[in-house]
């Protein structure tokens, strides 16, 4: 029998979508393909070895450097991360993120924008030959399900200070967003949660608000606190009422719950909902008027 944490593991990855007889299908507009006279950003591709919060372990990164990115000192970008960031950064996949980023800048939808897309990691001698869940990245559980700020201490320590020494990024946290899907979904709202100094913004999809490792007390902190003393937070979230449902949880209950948390207290925050299962088709399709919403009369603060 598989113990608890490695049937999270296996579930998490899997991305089975649930089999129902009628789900919507989601159709994608014009800002996620690409559109003419739209100047495209670049994405490279990189590796990291040598984390000290998670030592052992070795994983890819992408960075997205818009057009419209000059490299001055008086204008620095935005900044945006994303966990399992091979599922964000690819142009064939749900979200075609820098597609969707070179329309919404050129519109100017967001601010111009760097993206950070990071891969779980896995523990091996080297990385499998293609990025995706399969084989499983062995360090994903730990490092998306956690509640701890560890992740976040990782970003602000590892890739982001890598990331500065090429590239200016404004310093301002209303101008750093989080985004993730199941697991990393929860693991940027804890990154915000833990660290809202950095982070403001957060984006789940399909997010793993159960009790995987413990995740299912979100919604009863978010609550807690005496009013004044809520994180300067804006949330988005995004979920199907055909989600997982299984030991760890109901992941459907779980959104529903957070989304709850977020209204009582006030927050800033958005939930859309619909009937998709496990998988990134609806939150791939609204993408683009979720990062509107997100990014919403935010201006970089040299602009």
């Amino acid at each position: 029998m598989l113990r608890p944490v490695v049937l999270a593991i296996a579930i998490a990855i899997a991305f089975v979508a649930t089999a129902v007889d009628a789900q919507t299908v989601y159709e994608y507009g014009p800002e996620s393909s690409r559109q003419e006279g739209v100047p495209q950003g670049k994405v490279t591709t990189h590796e990291w070895r040598d984390s000290k919060v998670f030592p052992g372990t070795l994983r890819r990164y992408y960075v997205y450097v818009p057009a419209q990115y000059d490299g001055s000192d008086s204008r620095p970008a935005a900044l945006m991360v994303f966990q399992d960031g091979h599922a964000y950064v690819s142009e064939d996949a749900d979200f075609r993120a820098p597609l969707v980023f070179d329309n919404l800048i050129h519109e100017g939808a967001m601010p111009v924008t760097i993206g950070l897309f990071v891969d779980p990691g896995h523990k091996k001698d080297a990385l499998p030959e293609k990025p995706g869940w399969n084989p499983q990245p062995e360090n994903r559980s730990f490092e998306y399900d956690s509640l701890s700020p560890a992740y976040a201490d990782f970003l602000l320590t590892e890739l982001i200070p890598e990331l500065r020494k090429t590239y200016k990024i404004t310093d301002d946290p209303e101008g750093h967003a989080i985004c993730g899907l199941s697991s990393g979904g929860i693991c940027a709202f804890t990154a915000a949660w833990e660290r809202p100094d950095a982070f403001r913004k957060v984006m789940s999809h399909i997010g793993s608000f159960t009790n995987i490792r413990g995740g299912h007390v979100y919604p009863a902190l978010i609550r807690k606190p005496p009013r004044g003393e809520d994180k300067p937070l804006r949330v988005f979230l995004q979920d199907g009422s055909n989600d997982l449902d299984n030991v760890h949880g109901n992941w459907w209950l779980g959104n529903q719950q957070m989304a709850s948390s977020l209204a009582f207290k006030g927050y800033d925050y958005k939930f859309v909902t619909g009937d998709g299962g496990h998988d990134g088709r609806h939150g791939g399709a609204i993408f683009p008027e979720s990062l509107r919403w997100l990014w919403r009369d935010y201006k970089l603060p040299t602009e």
